[in-house]
């Protein structure tokens, strides 16, 4: 089962990571081919392409299998990172990421899914856990690697470095992961999908062009919003009407889906403002370079890793979740408090104290979010569930990331005026300054101290901003009901022998071992395949799922 879950896990590492290693090398890239009036599409087409994406691949893993459709990903990843690394021109660049991004968008969801249905839901916490600590060591690995990689190589090398980890994952998911096959027809439900992605594809481009591209109310930005509004009324409508929606409205009657779902976009809300202004923070004020930012970020990151591998343990010993959200916000309402005594004189040392407690909330959250959304769905519905809580989470981030961008730019500008007088924030954001630390340094010391003085206070000022956010996401965690977690944990059995071997029997039956009736039972009832029990050869109570599964669809 580990190297299942391991040739799965590095094809999820791989999306994560790229973007980081990606926006690296960026000047690097703008310096070989130009298009600098452009170059924040290399960024912004990847993001719309994996936002948008997210709930379709759930959908179709659904509908025609995880593995099929995963391999499909991973296949459509490796194709644009080789042609993104070929680009001969920022146009070109631009369009091979926006390929690559369709691909990233199902590597994401798609490793919950499978992750979903070969492990039993008391199991899931501790390899959730894991899967949620690949986020913050993408976030601390990937500056690291795109800097070496673009000093010492090429920045192309950015995108082939994934050619190679991508193939291994791709043969050892072919060779080793085996799930029933699915053989019944459908019809997908390309107008709800179409809608969905131009919701989705307004909203993220009318939130990351409002303030920078475009004034906010200016025609381009209402347009956008309008256009999404629409879009979204018409999806709802469309869903409500066909066999196969993209996402089943139905599931939002269960409490526990609507609440973690609205739960995702606001932690992605809080998360993506978080790094939005820390780096702001450690570049200009303290001084940092781009890559020893991501360095600075260690104790944010390190408390969401290792809350997330300690949460998701317990959840498996003792099929209790409820706890760890209630026990999350309330660590992002600390979290928030200290970093909005972030300024000007506070230390490296202090800073990063300051950031454990918003790293052990995150933590506490984000793993325990996605145990609860796959447990309040069947399981023929595991990739919709995932992928809910995924695109709620990036849609979030959109927002967090123009709304705490917004009250940033607000406050330096109100700073910086009453410092330097009426007019001076003004005319040095629109100058560019806020994104060139280098600039700054050209500056006169008088009004770089100011400067300084003004990105200390704005970053404070976007803590407290969030501080409301994290209260809500407090007040909502304790509407999630403790639901029991269906399968055996390793507390449950007569022996600790008998119960550590649960788990690899569970995970095995779907790489050819046997396995427990209740796992197979459940995976034919959530593919439509019949599973039987074998009368002869294994122990009273036990099965062969996949011989069945053979018999009635066979397995991928």
């Amino acid at each position: 089962m580990y190297v299942v879950l391991v040739g799965v896990m590095l094809a999820m590492l791989l999306a994560m990571l790229d973007q980081m290693v990606v926006n690296t090398a960026l000047p690097r890239i703008v310096g070989d081919l130009g298009g600098l009036a452009h170059y924040s599409w290399v960024v912004t087409a990847y993001l719309l392409a994996t936002t948008v994406t997210t709930p379709i691949w759930g959908k179709l893993g659904d509908l025609y299998g995880q593995k099929k459709v995963y391999l499909a990903a991973i296949v459509l990843f490796l194709g644009g990172s080789a042609l993104s690394g070929a680009a001969q021109s920022m146009t070109e660049l631009i369009a091979f990421r926006a390929f690559q991004g369709l691909g990233a968008g199902g590597l994401m969801v798609g490793a919950m899914s499978i992750m979903g249905v070969l492990v039993p839901p008391r199991e899931r916490g501790r390899y959730q856990g894991i899967m949620a600590a690949i986020m913050p060591l993408a976030m601390i690995g990937g500056p690291l690697l795109g800097g070496y990689v673009t000093d010492h190589l090429s920045w192309r090398w950015a995108f082939y470095i994934n050619l190679p980890v991508g193939v291994a994952a791709l043969a050892v998911i072919i060779a080793t992961l085996k799930l029933p096959r699915v053989r019944t027809s459908h019809r997908v439900d390309y107008l709800g999908a179409g809608l969905l992605a131009l919701a989705a594809g307004s909203l993220i481009l009318g939130t990351t062009w409002g303030g920078s591209q475009y004034p906010w109310l200016s025609t381009q930005i209402i347009g956008l919003g309008v256009l999404a509004v629409l879009a979204l009324v018409g999806f709802v409508l469309v869903e409500r009407r066909v066999a196969e929606p993209i996402i089943p409205l139905g599931l939002f009657r269960n409490r526990n889906f609507a609440v973690v779902s609205i739960l995702g976009f606001l932690v992605g809300f809080a998360m993506f403002g978080a790094t939005l202004a820390l780096p702001q923070y450690q570049q200009i004020v303290q001084g940092d370079s781009a890559t020893s930012s991501g360095l600075a970020l260690l104790p944010l990151m390190l408390g969401m890793i290792v809350v997330s591998l300690i949460s998701g343990q317990i959840i498996t010993r003792t099929g209790r979740y409820r706890l760890f959200p209630i026990l999350g916000g309330a660590f992002m309402i600390v979290g928030m408090v200290a970093l909005a005594q972030l300024d000007v004189d506070t230390s490296r040392l202090v800073a990063g104290v300051l950031m454990v407690p918003l790293g052990l909330g995150m933590g506490g959250l984000m793993q325990t979010l996605m145990t609860v959304s796959q447990n309040s769905v069947e399981i023929r519905q595991i990739g919709v569930a995932s992928s809910v809580v995924t695109f709620a989470r990036s849609i979030g981030g959109a927002f967090g990331t123009a709304v705490f961008g917004a009250v940033l730019t607000a406050r330096l500008t109100a700073s910086l005026n009453d410092q330097l007088g009426a007019g001076a924030g003004d005319r040095l954001l629109s100058g560019g300054a806020r994104m060139s630390p280098d600039a700054l340094n050209q500056l006169p010391a008088a009004v770089h101290q100011a400067y300084l003085a003004a990105v200390g206070n704005g970053v404070g000022v976007v803590f407290w901003a969030a501080l409301p956010i994290a209260a809500l996401v407090f007040a909502l965690a304790w509407l999630i009901r403790q639901v029991p977690l269906r399968g055996a944990g390793p507390d449950s059995g007569s022996g600790s022998g008998a119960a550590s071997s649960q788990p690899a029997e569970r995970v095995g039956a779907a790489a050819g071992a046997p396995a427990a009736a209740e796992p197979a039972e459940r995976i034919g009832a959530g593919t439509g395949v019949a599973v039987s029990t074998v009368p002869a050869g294994p122990p009273a109570g036990t099965i062969r799922p996949l011989a069945a599964v053979a018999e009635a669809g066979g397995v991928d």
